[in-house]
């Protein structure tokens, strides 16, 4: 039985999801975060992803964005170098991407997530299974666009000397 929202319609959950998810990938995008932006950044993560899952419990919103909103915060956490809310969400990510049969996209990105937590971790057998699993599922994405955008993101950011 699906939870109802309450004191807040789902229009508002709907236009905070999605104005915390953007404000996350400006933070991200931002070179010279200080400690206070950071923090503001996890904040943030979590915020969106609270809001899609009020939407999801009450029939609004897919799974997929509960699988965003958790690989957005596990990316948050390797950012900052926070491993084990980093692997953490990542795992959280994977399972919902396993459970709900998301693929292509998604299942690309939920390995690179699970990839980028075990470069963190410094676990080398980890990060190669999924590093390489993250490339096949990338290789595997119909859309030429969506195909591009990955492998570049794949190839580029924190790693951790794992690369």
């Amino acid at each position: 039985m699906a939870k109802k929202a309450n004191k807040i319609d789902l229009e508002s959950h709907e236009k905070m999801a999605k104005e915390c998810f953007n404000k996350t990938w400006d933070f991200l995008d931002k070179t010279d975060r200080s400690e206070d932006e950071d923090n503001e950044m996890v904040h943030t993560a979590h915020a969106s992803r609270y809001h899609w899952g009020v939407l999801v419990n009450n029939g609004k919103g897919t799974p997929v964005n509960l699988q965003r909103g958790e690989w957005q915060i596990a990316h948050v956490y390797t950012v900052i170098n926070r491993l084990e809310p980093a692997l953490h969400h990542a795992k959280i990510c994977l399972r919902l991407t396993e459970k709900h049969d998301i693929g292509e996209f998604d299942l690309a990105f939920a390995y690179e997530g699970m990839a980028r937590a075990m470069a963190l971790a410094k676990d080398e057998d980890g990060f190669e299974k999924y590093f390489m699993l993250a490339k096949e599922a990338g290789e595997k994405i119909k859309e030429k666009g969506d195909k591009d955008y990955f492998l570049e993101e794949l190839e580029k950011g924190l790693w951790f000397g794992m690369k």
